[in-house]
């Protein structure tokens, strides 16, 4: 019995990678602004369709230089979303800044824009929310806020490679936005990430930061070792050729699972505006028993899910600050993250949802 697993990344054919490689061994360059870093930023502003782009690390390291480039003092609050990576809140925390958590939206996951309001202080200074499983926060709403209190509003991007919110790339709204390129994401680079803003001063700031802060012999600034590596720029660009195909083949399963599912659970709300690239597949179930038994009897069948982002990052026990958020609480103690990547076809979907459903139905 094969076992799937929730996620697994896309590989290009290996002598494309090794095609890549051979130029950076040519150039006996493997970092510092190396030939294939910049095709790959290049490659991506075109595919994209975005004004600019910074290659990084991580995510994580994107995030906290977006907040370093507003030169907040410390202890500032920046509200954010309890329901996200740990890295959402690492990034403000790293900047001695303090993370404050609005409670999220049933439908979609995202941040609540109408919970946001009531939790400005004079000590606020930035808003971060998460476009959660690739669906698009209430943008209008938070620019709203965000211009009527002088707050700088930094996207979490990470899952939202691609996709298209009202004819814009969703990346190029806010003040930043920031993807990830891990591995598990829907274009990697097997580690990386990606800032994305129209302000061209901010870019230059991030570009003096990626390169710890200095130009030549010259320190400017401070600022991190950001640099993506040749052999992670390789992989991003024998990937990206594949994009189109890879999203296809999860729009299919989507499909599948949507089919398979329709009246045993349920998935984050469908958004019209928003061209969706499919990152994730999540499920909610009825009750936190009904969905440990559901992983409990995949698992016995050689099928793994994920229990996605729990806990909640406002119950963090490092924090000083306890803010309620019962909607997140309650999804982030319900939902899974089911096997969702390109390997997958009709059979593996069909023997996932059978099982599910089955276990759903026990008592």
């Amino acid at each position: 019995m094969r076992e799937i697993f929730t996620s697994r990344p896309f590989l290009p054919p290996i002598n494309e990678f090794v095609r890549y490689l051979k130029k950076a061994y040519d150039k006996h360059t493997l970092t510092s602004h190396g030939i294939l870093m910049q095709e790959l930023e290049q490659k991506l502003i075109s595919y994209l369709k975005v004004k600019n782009i910074k290659v990084v690390t991580s995510a994580t390291t994107g995030l906290q230089m977006a907040v370093k480039a507003f030169n907040f003092e410390v202890g500032s609050e920046i509200i954010t979303t309890p329901f996200s990576y740990v890295a959402t809140t690492t990034a403000i925390l790293a900047e001695k800044c303090t993370p404050v958590y609005a409670d999220i939206e049933s439908d979609n996951f995202t941040i609540d824009a109408d919970k946001i309001e009531g939790l400005i202080t004079s000590k606020t200074k930035a808003i971060m929310p998460v476009h959660i499983f690739g669906y698009a926060c209430n943008i209008e709403k938070i620019d709203e806020i965000a211009k009527k209190y002088n707050l700088k509003v930094i996207y979490d991007a990470a899952h939202a490679f691609g996709a298209v919110y009202k004819g814009v790339p969703l990346v190029q709204y806010g003040d930043v936005s920031v993807v990830s390129f891990q591995e598990s994401k829907l274009f990697h680079t097997a580690e990386g990430g990606a800032i994305f803003t129209t302000n061209e001063e901010l870019m230059e700031q991030f570009e003096l930061m990626k390169q710890c802060g200095h130009v030549d012999d010259n320190f400017v600034r401070d600022g991190f070792n950001a640099r993506l590596s040749e052999l992670h720029a390789a992989m991003g660009l024998a990937n990206l050729k594949y994009m189109d195909k890879i999203i296809e083949k999860r729009r299919e399963l989507s499909i599948l699972y949507d089919e398979f599912f329709e009246g045993y659970v349920k998935t984050p709300k469908k958004q019209s505006d928003l061209e969706y690239k499919y990152p994730y597949y999540v499920i909610v179930l009825d009750t936190v028993e009904q969905k440990n038994r559901v992983m409990e009897k995949l698992c016995e069948q050689g099928i793994y899910p994920w229990h996605c982002y729990y806990p909640t990052l406002n119950t963090l026990k490092y924090l000083e600050t306890y803010y309620s958020c019962p909607v997140a609480e309650d999804i982030c103690a319900r939902i899974l993250q089911m096997p969702f990547y390109y390997e997958l076809d009709k059979k593996d979907i069909k023997r996932i949802c059978e099982n599910t459903v089955k276990a759903i139905k026990e008592r």
